[in-house]
């Protein structure tokens, strides 16, 4: 997924939109202006434009796992997102775990709509970060994964492929981390925001998900399961919270092992891990994974 964990892991979580239109038909303008704060506008329009065109050549275009790469050794930063009033912004130039997932899915969706312009990149970025993909304030950022799942799977953007695995588990969480610990949310000090997030956190009541037991994935069932470039969630045992991580599986091209693409706090940028997904999983002690696939 933005920043729900990170006096535990430096990590945020945050999301998306709910509105059942395609992009290739609709004709709706990109968000310009004053709802768009760019970190450096003259690099990152440039830079956009650039992996889109690049991305445009490919025989299939619109691979998460390349476009990716392309990120490799961003450096990791908190709190990407926040801001005294909620915008739109755009920031490549260092990226937590959960921008640079929204931020490849933005470019990968982008790309296979066969467009190549930033204002575009912009469009999708704002429908995958927010409900009805579109900005109406603190609230309306998609600020839990499973929201995310459900907005987006609801539109057609993505499909959460955990529950048709063998083996597949089910944990019951009532979502409410962020109202719970409304200290470390500047943005919730505000009364009006605070309700509004206890009202999207109501819908989330003893909210009912499918994970895969971290300790049960070995490496040969992760390459059966899982293909490059499909969204890895890690669950979390933390109450209130569902999905503490995210990243983008890599399948080495020479083993065909997995790996995990991500901004990582701890290596402070972001990196395909040496280790295997799995291995990944055991030395982390992880509780579970979700798999999400962008769609065709």
């Amino acid at each position: 997924m933005k920043h729900i964990l990170e006096k535990y892991i430096g990590i945020a979580v945050t999301f998306i939109g709910m509105a059942a239109i395609n992009p290739v038909q609709a004709a709706t303008p990109s968000p310009t202006g004053s709802h768009v704060e760019w970190k450096n506008e003259r690099n990152d329009t440039t830079r956009i434009t650039h992996i889109l065109i690049e991305e445009a050549s490919q025989p299939r275009p619109g691979s998460l796992s390349r476009i990716g790469e392309l990120f490799e050794g961003t450096p990791y930063g908190n709190g990407m997102l926040e801001g005294d009033e909620e915008k739109l912004r755009i920031n490549l130039d260092s990226l937590d775990c959960t921008t640079f997932v929204e931020t490849v899915a933005a470019l990968a969706l982008t790309a296979r709509e066969n467009r190549e312009s930033w204002r575009d990149f912009l469009y999708n970025i704002e429908r995958l970060r927010y409900r009805g993909g579109s900005e109406q304030g603190y609230a309306s950022r998609l600020h839990y994964v499973s929201e995310w799942v459900l907005d987006n799977q609801s539109r057609g953007n993505l499909r959460e492929v955990t529950g048709e695995m063998p083996g597949v588990r089910y944990m019951v969480k009532s979502l409410d981390y962020m109202t719970r610990h409304r200290e470390a949310y500047p943005s919730l000090a505000d009364s009006a925001n605070f309700a509004r997030m206890k009202s999207v956190e109501g819908g989330f009541s003893n909210y009912r998900y499918p994970y895969l037991k971290g300790n049960q994935m070995s490496a040969k069932k992760l390459r059966q399961i899982i293909r490059d470039g499909d969204i890895i969630a890690l669950t979390t045992s933390t109450p209130g919270l569902d999905v503490s991580h995210l990243g983008i599986a890599v399948a080495d091209s020479q083993d065909g092992e997995i790996h995990l693409l991500h901004a990582s706090s701890k290596e402070g940028k972001v990196l395909t891990d040496p280790l295997t997904l799995a291995e990944y999983l055991r030395r982390n002690r992880t509780e579970g994974i979700r798999i999400i696939r962008l769609t065709e």
